[in-house]
């Protein structure tokens, strides 16, 4: 199991009361420092306002933050967790990501989900369509992604939609992964967004799901994939740890064991926020010696 981190952008509060260069200074420093550490992959958040509330306080946004982040680290791969699908024609996101891959070095995933965030999707002007809509979006959405980012030669991409479509859209570069650059779907809705995993993703991410949570879930989610003749073990599952989890926030045996529990589980890849790592570097590099103490590795 690999574990990554999510890079403090502000969404948390973490940078409440902070200038934007200081800010800034201190997300590309958390970046580079889980570079050098050797964890697997950084993160951001794809918010424009705070949680729980919005509040008067900073939230970089994530493409360009992440484009940034590509050109600061070397080894590291770099994600969204996960990006909303309505906020972005998703044609473009397919273009900004193979833009993104090639800059990286061939180091960016692309995690996507419907949103949720009902403040705002009104302040920025979306309207705020309802969970069935949402989703049947993020369907039109992966199926322009994915014929844009598809593997081979072909250039000029055709999906036709009730809520997205392209027609001979040419996207180059795609990237400089193959066969494509990986998608991640991120939900824990069994009926639809599972389904829309089994069918377009190389990764489930779910999110806050405990190890016996996720113990449970893999039946479901394997059925998924057998629905559409897919062999289950194509289809990776990550987990998103919750900030606020207090075995994960605290060094020390709980979180070397709700580590072990996950690998244990199935779990190939968990990521979380360590919102104290705005303020120090001390809190990655316990976390470092947490995964080596639970038999995990870290990168050279």
């Amino acid at each position: 199991m690999k574990v990554g981190v999510i890079v403090p952008q502000g969404w948390t509060g973490e940078f409440d009361g902070w200038e934007p260069k200081a800010a800034w200074a201190r997300t590309a420093g958390v970046a580079k420092e889980a570079d050098r550490l050797g964890f697997e992959s950084i993160w951001l958040f794809d918010h424009f306002h705070t949680v729980p509330k919005p509040t008067d306080e900073m939230t970089f946004e994530s493409f360009t933050a992440l484009s940034a982040l590509a050109a600061l680290t070397t080894r590291v791969r770099l994600g969204h967790i996960v990006i909303c699908n309505g906020y972005r024609n998703p044609a473009l996101v397919a273009k900004m990501i193979g833009t993104m891959d090639v800059i990286a070095g061939g180091r960016m995933e692309l995690g996507i989900g419907a949103g949720w965030k009902r403040d705002e999707w009104l302040a920025y002007g979306y309207g705020f369509p309802e969970t069935r809509e949402r989703l049947a979006a993020l369907a039109d959405g992966l199926g322009v992604i994915t014929a844009m980012l598809a593997p081979g030669r072909t250039t000029h991409a055709t999906f036709e939609g009730s809520h997205a479509h392209v027609e001979d859209a040419i996207n180059l570069p795609k990237g400089l992964q193959q066969p494509r650059v990986p998608i991640m779907v991120g939900g824990n809705g069994p009926e639809v967004t599972w389904r829309l995993a089994a069918r377009h993703a190389d990764e489930l991410n779910v999110d806050g799901m405990s190890p016996a949570e996720v113990r449970e879930a893999l039946p479901t989610i394997a059925a998924r994939c057998e629905e559409i003749g897919r062999d289950p073990a194509e289809l990776r599952v990550s987990v998103h740890i919750w900030w606020g989890d207090d075995a994960w926030r605290r060094p020390g045996e709980a979180r070397q064991q709700l580590l072990r529990e996950y690998a244990e589980g199935g779990v190939t890849r968990v990521m979380g926020l360590l919102q104290e790592s705005a303020d120090s570097d001390e809190p990655l590099a316990a976390l470092a010696e947490d995964v080596r103490a639970a038999g995990l590795a870290l990168e050279d």
